[in-house]
This record gives structure tokens, C-alpha cells and sequence, in this order.
């Protein structure tokens, strides 16, 4: 994964310098964001921005193209910090050149304890339950099982990335393959609805149950953006990426507006069949949507969505394994050797250092929570690294 170089500074001495192979192209770029963006968050968050729409089906269409657009200025402003700061470590390179080391330290262990491992669980916890449920059709699965099944997936994925980049990258690229292809069943089997006349939902679609006021539409974003959540996660990897300069902003435009049309047409899919009213009383609407439309084959929605969450996991994994090498990038500092690695032959602690963290907070209750918290504020203060440049540091323009 790493190659070192001997480097020298002044008065110092010779020291090691981490430099990642540049093994990932724009096509793998783009299956890394698709495959962290696209988890559980489509087949499962549609109630939520519903309910806090007010019921109404135009509004809560309006928050999934809102939700794209703005992660599609995140994503643009993360584009920018990319290319003007080309390593790797995504938030903590860019906080350290912003306000210094110590926020950037904070907010590096932050994400290593809290952010990432939660996330993990999360998605991981997800893919275990959907993939029970064709074996328990008329009951939840047993949550040990679940939760035993969640630590197989980290573990088996833990192992991958570990073994060899070039397997992670596989593995995402089919698994992005999967999701896509599960959606555009459903979207496909929502067009062919809409021209079979199917369109009682969109007549009289802003009016809903109840007035909305500016904390439903808070919460609705809210909502929504937890479903495009991850399309900053290529800038971990920028020294993998081949060309960053131009396949970085490009893997981020392309991705993103793929997973913004994915998820407008999903919803638009899903009205075409559901009523507000069952969206609501659905804890899964795609599986609500499969069991309603194919009958018999209605557990091929539970395996997509578990082949989804599968990917997301390992787009998580992928992605943050190298936040504890971060620290080591630059000439004359390192991370310590029980947390991180600068060649082959050494064990990769940071991975496993992660997985133990996602495997603790696959235990707690409140693991969504705990990530919601923390997340956002990581982003804005990232952002607040953006200056103004000049066109020579934007080749994408």
C-alpha cells in the first residue's frame, strides 16, 4: 500500500517520507463515492423527509433535490481543498493547514473514536438485518445474530483491505454495480407505473396533512442529507487517486450527480405505488414497495439493500483506514508505530484499530446519535480552510 522514501531536513537528519501508489482511477473514484453515498439511506430515510414534509409528496421531492445540491456545494468545496491540498487525510490535512496542529490533532481523534467507527456500525448493523430478514419473513431478526453478523462483515472486510488495495477497490465496484442496478429495478418499475396511469399521488402533490413551518423543513434536510452523506470520503484517499488534480473534482461532479438523479427518481418510483400513509407506517419503504409489486420475489429488495449496505461498509473501511496514517504524510512527523504503518511489512494497527472501535459501537444503543453529533461540525470546519485561489490551482475548471 505504502512506499517510503529516504528524505532529509535541515539538521535532522535523513527521515522517512509515506508516499501512497497511485492505484485508483477516476472509475474507481467514482464507485468509492457512489458506494459510501448510496447505504441504507434510500431504501430507509423516505419516511423520515416525508413525515417532516407534512405528508406532502411535492415538498419532500423538493428536500431530495435540495439535499443534492447542497452536497453538491460541500462536495464542490471539497473539490477545491483537494486540489489545492493534495495530500491525503481529507478533513485533518486541511484543518492542519487552516488553523494548525492541535485542531487538526482534536479532529483526526474524533473521527478515529467516534465519527467513523459509529458510521461503521451504523451501515454495518443494516447489512445484517436486511440480510436475515428473507430467513425471518414474519419477525425482526434476533438482534445477537444481527449484531454477530455486522462483526463478520467488518471483520471479513477488515481482512481485504488489509490484504490489498486493488481487492477493496474490486469489491466496491461490484457492490456499486449492485445498488445501482437494484435502484434502476425500481426506478424502471416506477416508470412503467407512471405510464400505466398510475399518477394519484402527484395530482394536488404540495398539498399535505398539515402546514409546515421552518423546523420541518430543518428536519426534512436533515433527514435527506443523512441519506447523501460521504461525498467528501475521496479526499482521504487523494494520493491513490491517479491525476488528482483533474480526476478528483471530476469523480466528485460525476458521483454526485448520479446519486442526486438515483434518489429523486427512487422517491418519484416509490409514489407511484405507495400512498404518504403507508410511506409513513413503512419501516423500509423499498421492502414495503417489493412486498406490495413483486409478491414471492419480494425478498430480492432485502438482498439488494444488505448488497448495498455490504458496499458502504467496505467504502467506509477504504476510506478511513488511512486517517491514522494521515499524521505520517509529511517529511520529519509520524503517527506512532502502534497506530500506524509506513510499509508492508508492518501490521496495519490503524485498521484494526478502527474496526475494534466500530465493533464497540455496534453494542451502543445511541451510535447515530453519537455520529450525527459530530459529523457536521467536522465538515463546516474544513470548510472554513477554503481561501480564495488563483485558476492555476483549478486544472478542473
Amino acid at each position: 500500500m505504502t512506499e517510503n522514501q529516504r528524505g532529509e531536513t535541515s539538521g535532522s537528519g535523513p527521515v522517512d517520507t509515506v508516499v501512497m501508489k497511485r492505484e485508483l482511477s477516476l472509475i474507481n473514484g467514482v464507485s468509492i463515492v457512489v458506494g459510501t453515498i448510496i447505504g441504507s439511506g434510500i431504501f430507509v430515510t423516505p419516511k423520515g423527509v416525508l413525515e417532516s414534509s407534512g405528508a406532502s409528496v411535492g415538498i419532500s421531492l423538493v428536500v431530495w433535490v435540495a439535499c443534492g445540491i447542497i452536497s453538491l456545494l460541500g462536495a464542490l468545496c471539497y473539490a477545491e481543498l483537494g486540489t489545492t491540498i493534495t495530500r491525503s487525510g481529507g478533513d485533518y490535512a486541511y484543518i492542519k493547514e487552516a488553523f494548525g496542529d492541535l485542531p487538526a490533532f482534536l479532529q483526526l481523534w474524533v473521527n478515529l473514536v467516534i465519527i467513523r467507527p459509529t458510521a461503521q456500525a451504523i451501515v454495518s448493523l443494516t447489512f445484517a438485518y436486511y440480510a436475515l430478514q428473507p430467513i425471518f419473513p414474519t419477525c425482526p431478526p434476533p438482534q445477537l445474530a444481527s449484531q454477530l453478523l455486522a462483526v463478520i462483515c467488518i471483520t471479513i472486510l477488515t481482512w481485504v483491505n488489509i490484504m490489498k488495495v486493488r481487492w477493496a477497490a474490486r469489491i466496491q465496484d461490484l457492490f456499486t454495480a449492485a445498488k445501482l442496478l437494484a435502484l434502476a429495478f425500481i426506478i424502471f418499475t416506477g416508470f412503467v407505473l407512471l405510464c400505466m396511469g398510475k399518477t394519484e399521488n402527484f395530482e394536488n402533490m404540495f398539498t399535505g396533512t398539515r402546514p409546515i413551518n421552518t423546523t420541518d423543513v430543518s428536519l426534512a434536510l436533515y433527514s435527506g442529507l443523512f441519506a447523501y452523506a460521504g461525498w467528501n470520503f475521496l479526499n482521504l484517499v487523494t494520493e491513490e487517486l491517479k491525476n488528482p488534480s483533474k480526476n478528483l473534482p471530476r469523480a466528485i461532479y460525476i458521483s454526485v450527480t448520479i446519486v442526486t438523479i438515483v434518489y429523486v427518481f427512487s422517491n418519484v418510483a416509490y409514489f407511484t405505488l405507495l400512498l404518504p400513509t403507508e410511506i409513513l407506517n413503512s419501516n423500509a419503504v423499498a421492502v414495503t414497495f417489493a412486498d406490495r409489486l413483486y409478491g414471492y420475489f419480494a425478498w430480492i429488495i432485502p438482498v439488494f439493500v444488505s448488497l448495498s449496505c455490504f458496499g458502504g461498509v467496505n467504502g467506509l473501511l477504504f476510506t478511513s483506514g488511512r486517517y491514522a496514517l494521515a499524521p505520517s504524510y509529511k517529511t520529519g512527523t509520524s503517527s506512532p508505530d502502534s497506530v500506524t504503518c509506513t510499509n508492508t511489512t508492518q501490521f496495519p494497527c490503524s485498521l484494526l484499530f478502527f474496526t475494534h472501535c466500530a465493533h464497540h459501537c455496534q453494542t451502543t444503543g445511541d451510535a447515530d446519535r453519537v455520529g450525527h453529533c459530530t459529523i457536521w461540525r467536522s465538515c463546516i470546519l474544513s470548510r472554513c480552510g477554503v481561501e480564495e485561489q488563483t485558476e492555476e490551482f483549478r486544472p478542473y475548471l
